[in-house]
């Protein structure tokens, strides 16, 4: 139950398929997520009723945060809040480097989201990280001691190689991934989500132990997104699982830098 008459904070993460808004407690705690598909929220209705939402009857701080690799998304959501009173901010608008050092040649091609999720995993695990994020693209993402964003690899993500496999086929069909199966296919779909399940734990354990090798570093493996569940227990060096990683990065920018 809320608790009334305390003061509430909001922060959100704008990604390619889905948006995620966390209100968070008087001590920056999630008290309840909801999520959307991004796209929707380019509906001036529909961004309107989400919003009215998750707004109505709280006593929020003006002070929104966001992570958003989607600007005309970003842009829709910041015009409406502001047209309410609120200032939006996106975490690239920050002295983010104040928390995280990042170590990249062009910090504008890093996405906000990735930026958080380092945040996130070195602040909540106090280690070196790799951060593994089943969105639309599936990526990994390197944080060090002392709080060193170090780069990372982008691969296709799991949906969109399932959807343009479709699309691009006359007789490849749509499938649910599913795990338990003791052999490759017996049919299309079998043989499908053989592909798919062992193609990417093959992606991923190599590329795991390809960062690792080159960079002469054991990681704490953290997995998020999508298919995080799914895929734990194809994952080599017992990774763990945290849906909230990003949430908690933007959480952290939010309390040093607003």
């Amino acid at each position: 139950m809320l608790t009334k008459n305390k003061k509430k904070y909001l922060v959100g993460d704008i990604g390619n398929t889905f948006t995620k808004l966390s209100l968070l407690n008087q001590d920056y705690k999630i008290i309840r997520s909801y999520n959307i598909k991004t796209v929707q929220l380019n509906s001036k209705k529909i961004n309107s009723v989400f919003f009215q939402k998750i707004l109505k009857n709280k006593k929020i701080n003006k002070n929104i945060l966001f992570s958003s690799v989607v600007p005309k998304t970003y842009k829709n959501i910041k015009f409406f809040l502001n047209k309410k009173n609120f200032i939006s901010y996106e975490i690239k608008e920050l002295k983010v480097n104040q928390i995280i050092k990042i170590k990249i040649k062009n910090t504008k091609q890093v996405g906000s989201d990735r930026i958080a999720n380092a945040v996130g995993s070195y602040y909540e695990y106090k280690k070196n990280c790799l951060i593994i994020d089943f969105g639309t693209a599936t990526t990994f993402d390197i944080v060090k001691k002392p709080g060193i964003y170090d780069g990372g690899v982008i691969a296709p993500g799991i949906n969109l190689s399932m959807l343009n496999l479709n699309k691009f086929t006359a007789l490849l069909p749509l499938f649910n991934l599913k795990t338990g199966f003791k052999s490759y296919g017996k049919n299309t779909k079998d043989a499908l989500n053989a592909g798919f399940i062992w193609g990417y734990q093959g992606l991923i354990n190599n590329i795991i132990k390809k960062i690792s090798l080159t960079s002469k570093t054991n990681y704490k493996i953290i997995l998020t997104g999508g298919y995080a569940n799914l895929f734990k227990k194809y994952i080599n060096n017992y990774p763990v699982v945290d849906q909230n990683i990003t949430i908690k990065g933007i959480i952290k920018i939010y309390k040093q830098l607003l």
